[in-house]
């Protein structure tokens, strides 16, 4: 275990090197972007964790209805037809931290495109990023508060949405189906961590890519 901490830092430039072997192939101009959790305490253990406080702290995932301490994971793919998307932007911040927050720091790297991201990605000045940089945020359309069903044309983009989106949710699913990347309960260290979020990231991908020059 100690072996593993001492090259905790050479995962992130590991995921780096794996990812440039596909950026040739990817020249479209739509991005999909989502984050998915790393608990290290789940419920109500998670008032007992005092692990990795560098970073991780104690948030809410509304999508697995999941209170826990620990990290979130953002990342940006570009679209790909017929194949599950790239992650090309890759992160790591607190549970309590914004997918806006997020977001806001990698949009410069994105100007003249598409972004397609859920719902904490709306964006109130969705207008102005437009006319200033010339990217395209399309989300789902949250409901006015009181209002219990949306009109038909906005439930009709927010299908169309979900549907550009599925191939990243996807991504994310195969990725804990075969590493376990959302549960670091084991996790002993801030190190310890960054081995098992990066270490099992470039694990999956290292992986897929091998599967697709063979296929």
């Amino acid at each position: 275990m100690q072996r593993r901490h001492k090259v905790a830092d050479v995962f992130a430039p590991l995921l780096e090197i794996i990812q440039q072997e596909q950026e040739e192939k990817n020249q479209g101009h739509v991005w999909l972007m989502d984050a998915f959790p790393v608990a290290l305490a789940k419920q109500g253990n998670r008032f007992k964790a005092r692990v990795a406080r560098e970073l991780a702290d104690a948030g809410y995932c509304s999508t697995k209805k999941l209170y826990y301490v620990g990290v979130r994971v953002p990342s940006v793919g570009r679209r790909q037809a017929g194949a599950l998307p790239n992650p090309e932007y890759r992160g790591v911040t607190g549970a309590s931290c914004h997918d806006g927050t997020v977001f806001d720091q990698i949009r410069p790297e994105l100007n003249h495109t598409e972004l397609y991201g859920d719902k904490a990605y709306h964006r109130s000045d969705a207008k102005e990023v437009n006319e200033t940089q010339h990217l395209t945020v399309l989300t789902p359309v949250k409901k006015p508060k009181g209002q219990r069903y949306l009109e038909p044309q906005d439930q009709w983009l927010s299908t169309a949405v979900a549907r550009v989106r599925q191939p990243i949710e996807t991504l994310f699913g195969g990725i804990e189906q075969q590493t376990g990347s959302e549960c670091a309960g084991k996790v002993r260290s801030y190190s310890g961590l960054m081995v098992s979020v990066f270490g099992k990231w470039a694990a999956a991908l290292f992986f897929w890519n091998y599967l697709r020059v063979s296929s």
